[in-house]
């Protein structure tokens, strides 16, 4: 046992030595993502009024928040393989790499959207949440609220691509994060806002139709194009943004059941969006080194790790613990400046580390073997991976973070 703490000790050491800038540019960015995450958090504890007057809008939360970090992250992830294998440039010729991603991200946006506002007023219904909302106020508030808050994290997006390149920063170490704090800043908010548009006569009814529209034939124009990358990239997606869209609903019913504990404790909620954001941040970078990986060759798609995959894991296991130790102190300090009762700063740092520990491990094996298992099927590891690995630990990172409560005894 003594020998194997040593070996790793060393590994760590060599990997500190060899791969500095990379760990460097991953905490900052990881940093950015937290303080991102943060401020979604406060938002959704000062907004607890509003997921009382709105029932079920919760489970829509964390799906609308994945949803942003699902499309914008592999389109980061897509780019970064771009830049690796030289092909990127900038442009705005829609027949481009980048022109047919900004085209994808917007199709898809606008259709998986709806696709999530049917999905959370059905299992809402099937599960019993009370007096839900009508799938019309869904509609509205997820396709709406999403295109509103894609435009700033698409432009984020681009701009962390572009800057990757003139800075010479491996945009895999730093896209994830990055896209993931944007979803979070913006996503929230535009939920809010579309809220008011709800439950209006006449106009409602309208704006719910104009959403159905929108999305049925962004889909089907993106699918009839006649662009070499944008069609294949729209038929990829859709599965996999549909079932992780279905496995962030199941995340936000799990909140939603617990919600009197965060009623409770107010600033538990505020530690809910960079609790699950940051895991999902954690399992990007891994997933978007591997795919890169994968497509250059580094590694091959075998059973047993090898080493270059298990260095990755190495560096994520790095970053695990003062991420989530951040997040704890942070959400509540933010928690205690905004008036929010909390646990305690010992308790919160607890249950962020109890379950934080649950998602990382996690993460590294749902990264690692959905990588290779995509390129074993001939898919695009770059268009599953993030999906993938974002709403697995929102669910994930549901249940560890419900369970670490429970076990810990707050709320």
């Amino acid at each position: 046992m003594a020998r194997v703490v040593r070996r790793v000790g060393a590994r760590f050491r060599a990997l500190l030595r060899s791969d500095a800038a990379s760990i460097r540019q991953s905490l900052a960015a990881l940093g950015v993502s937290s303080a991102g995450s943060l401020l979604a958090g406060l938002t959704l504890g000062e907004i607890t009024s509003t997921l009382d007057a709105f029932p079920g809008l919760l489970v829509l939360v964390p799906a609308a928040i994945g949803m942003r970090g699902n499309i914008f992250g592999a389109v980061g992830s897509r780019l970064g393989t771009s830049i690796h294998a030289g092909t990127f440039r900038v442009s705005r010729r829609p027949d481009t790499v980048v022109g047919q991603n900004v085209l994808a991200s917007m199709a898809l946006t606008l259709f998986v959207s709806l696709a999530l506002a049917v999905l959370a007023k059905s299992v809402s219904v099937a599960f019993g949440v009370p007096r839900t909302i009508s799938v019309v106020d869904f509609v509205i508030i997820s396709v709406l609220g999403g295109a509103i808050s894609s435009i700033p994290v698409l432009a984020v997006t681009l701009g962390v691509a572009a800057g990757s390149v003139r800075r010479g920063w491996d945009l895999d170490n730093v896209a994830a994060p990055l896209v993931t704090a944007a979803g979070d800043v913006f996503t929230l908010p535009a939920l809010f806002l579309a809220t008011y548009l709800v439950s209006v006569p006449v106009l409602s009814p309208l704006l719910a139709v104009l959403a159905v529209l929108l999305g049925l034939v962004a889909l089907a124009g993106a699918l009839r194009s006649r662009l070499s990358l944008l069609p294949a990239i729209v038929r990829e997606s859709v599965p996999v943004l549909c079932l992780a869209g279905a496995v962030d609903v199941l995340a936000g019913l799990t909140i939603e059941k617990r919600l009197e504990s965060f009623v409770h404790y107010p600033g538990l909620l505020v530690l809910v969006p960079p609790f699950l954001e940051d895991a999902g941040a954690l399992g990007g970078i891994l997933a978007s080194r591997l795919s890169s990986k994968l497509h250059l060759g580094v590694i091959q798609p075998a059973n047993v790790p090898q080493r270059p995959a298990r260095d990755d894991f190495l560096l994520t296991l790095l970053y695990a613990v003062p991420v989530f130790v951040l997040v704890a102190v942070s959400s509540e300090v933010a928690s205690a400046l905004s008036g929010l009762d909390t646990p305690g700063v010992t308790r919160m740092i607890g249950v962020a580390l109890l379950g934080g520990s649950i998602a990382t491990v996690s993460v590294m094996a749902i990264a690692y073997y959905g990588a290779i298992a995509a390129h074993r099927l001939g898919l695009d590891p770059d268009i599953h991976g993030i999906p993938l690995i974002t709403s697995s630990m929102d669910l994930i990172g549901a249940f560890a973070l419900i369970l670490a409560i429970v076990a810990l005894g707050v709320g």
